[in-house]
């Protein structure tokens, strides 16, 4: 396939024009940033493993019936995606305590929440990802009424299945963040689908009998050994990998850091991998399902 140029890069992913219309290329790179991209590294095969798991998340939430821009897997680094009208909030599930919601309300890490909480930042690195209400994102005109309904009932959705899944493998779902984006059909007709990705990128994950992260957390917080982390969630799902990918995985080597490195670094905890592993879903088709019928809305004029 002839490399079309590059769309949008963004920290950890380049998005090229697809050999259809109406699809994109999704590429993963291996790059890492954490705090607002003031600090970056590098880690070799974090794109290869993020795909690898977004992928297989990404088609087993299909095949519970929700709606996601994932295509099918072109090869270890790449996705054939749906291209679609980004939204421009990031929406964040917490089922316990941690990261900036620990310093905002000066709570301890670990504690476990009543219920799943969501929360919505304004996607912009230039200020700095704020915190958004429902009524902001509706009076800014970023998403309706009904479309921010169907993106939080999605999210809980998420939020059940991920939480069933990880906890499967031995792993505590603490938090993740999803995207979201309008997308049309043939017949003109217009979903909200999940976009973007989900990955160890983009969720929190402790071992649930250590506490350990398996998580961007060891990046974030010089724990080492986040490639090894990475593919240790990637093994409990059943995702095996072939021997190229697993010569590609190596630990990363920091180009910057905005806090100096920790004393210490701790082994990774070996769990049970799950029993059955997934087919792939690399030949079908994401998103569009008949198991549910996805709410439709308006447009929001520009």
């Amino acid at each position: 396939m002839t490399r079309s140029k590059p769309l949008y890069e963004g920290k950890a992913k380049i998005l090229y024009e697809g050999p259809e219309p109406g699809t994109l290329i999704q590429y993963f790179k291996d790059d890492a940033t954490a705090f607002n991209n003031k600090k970056k590294g590098v880690i070799p095969g974090k794109g290869i493993l993020n795909n690898r798991i977004s992928e297989f998340i990404m088609s087993h939430l299909h095949e519970v019936g929700i709606h996601t821009h994932f295509i099918k897997s072109l090869n270890m680094r790449e996705q054939l995606i749906k291209a679609a009208e980004v939204i421009p909030v990031e929406v964040v599930v917490r089922n316990v305590t941690a990261g900036s919601l620990c310093k905002r309300f000066d709570v301890e890490e670990g504690m476990m929440l009543p219920a799943p909480l969501v929360e919505y930042y304004l996607k912009s690195d230039a200020l700095n990802d704020p915190m958004l209400t429902e009524e902001h994102i509706v009076t800014f005109g970023w998403a309706f009424d009904e479309e921010l309904d169907e993106i939080k009932a999605v999210a809980l959705r998420v939020n059940d299945f991920l939480t069933g899944l990880f906890l499967g493998v031995g792993l505590k779902l603490v938090d993740f963040k999803l995207e979201f984006g309008r997308w049309y059909d043939e017949e003109g007709n217009l979903y909200i689908i999940l976009a973007d990705e989900i990955s160890p990128d983009s969720c929190r994950l402790w071992d649930v009998e250590t506490g350990e992260k398996m998580d961007k957390d060891r990046f974030r917080h010089d724990l080492g050994k986040v490639a090894e982390a990475y593919q240790e969630v990637a093994r409990r799902l059943g995702i095996f990998m072939d021997t190229q990918t697993q010569d590609n995985v190596a630990e990363f080597k920091p180009k910057e850091s905005a806090k100096p490195k920790t004393s210490g670094t701790s082994g990774m905890t070996k769990g049970k991998p799950a029993k059955k592993k997934a087919d792939s879903t690399a030949g079908k088709t994401g998103g569009g399902s008949t198991k549910r019928s996805t709410k439709k809305s308006k447009k929001p004029k520009k």
